[in-house]
């Protein structure tokens, strides 16, 4: 039985603080055309609504309308394609016209996924890391709250309960990950749900401790930690 639409009432109230003390848009949008940031642009990042969720949202918000290809853009049908069936693909009016209150999900856990292990477990929060270059989270995860990733956790826990197959569904991606980060010979980055943070090793999921402020940064962040000044950083 599918959760009725309040549901998502408690799921956002639940995680309603931001991933970081810091604004994290002001942190990469200067990166992006516009100033707007990287998770805000449908060019780079276009969000799914649980059914349930639109259901919840349409009559409250004029922020988020759905989502269709271009007749004449391949690229945009196939990402189409590959939405679940419990989803919807949807956009919303832009960064300048945001309500916090009705964020969804996705926006509110990006850049986050919860890592699901071989034996099926939820471990903890991973990150979608076709993102590195470009989110400035990923290149600071010694910032992200612990009240963020303590509700993170709770909220996919009650996230799967109502959504079993959600389960599986993230079990895959993050089967996938460990063989993209295998292939690049490199750890990956686990924010645990015991509240300390590790490697994990994609061959045999082994843990190593780590401090997560001497994680290696990426992109223009990593660029940026190289300069000899700060301001001189956008």
């Amino acid at each position: 039985m599918k959760p009725s639409p309040a549901f998502f009432a408690q799921l956002y109230r639940l995680l309603a603080m931001p991933v970081t003390e810091e604004d994290c848009g002001r942190k990469c949008g200067p990166y992006n055309e516009g100033g707007v940031p990287f998770c805000c642009d449908p060019r780079h990042a276009l969000p799914t609504l649980y059914r349930e969720e639109w259901a919840f949202l349409q009559p409250r918000t004029t922020l988020w309308r759905l989502w269709t290809p271009e007749a004449d853009d391949p690229e945009a049908a196939r990402l189409a394609q590959e939405v679940p069936e419990t989803q919807v693909p949807a956009v919303c009016r832009g960064v300048a016209f945001c309500q916090r209150e009705y964020r969804s999900l996705v926006c509110r856990a990006f850049p986050f996924f919860p890592y699901i292990g071989r034996e099926n477990a939820f471990w903890g929060l991973a990150y979608y890391w076709q993102f590195e270059d470009r989110c400035w989270v990923l290149s600071h995860l010694n910032r992200v709250r612990m009240d963020f990733r303590q509700a993170f956790v709770t909220a996919y826990e009650r996230l799967f309960t109502a959504y079993p197959q959600e389960r599986e569904t993230f079990r895959y991606h993050s089967q996938v990950m460990r063989r993209v980060f295998a292939r690049q010979g490199r750890d990956i980055p686990l924010l645990h749900r015991d509240g300390h943070t590790y490697l994990i090793n994609p061959r045999d999921e082994s843990l190593r401790p780590v401090d997560p402020a001497r994680l290696p940064k990426h992109g223009v962040y990593r660029l940026e930690d190289e300069l000899p000044f700060p301001d001189e950083a956008v």
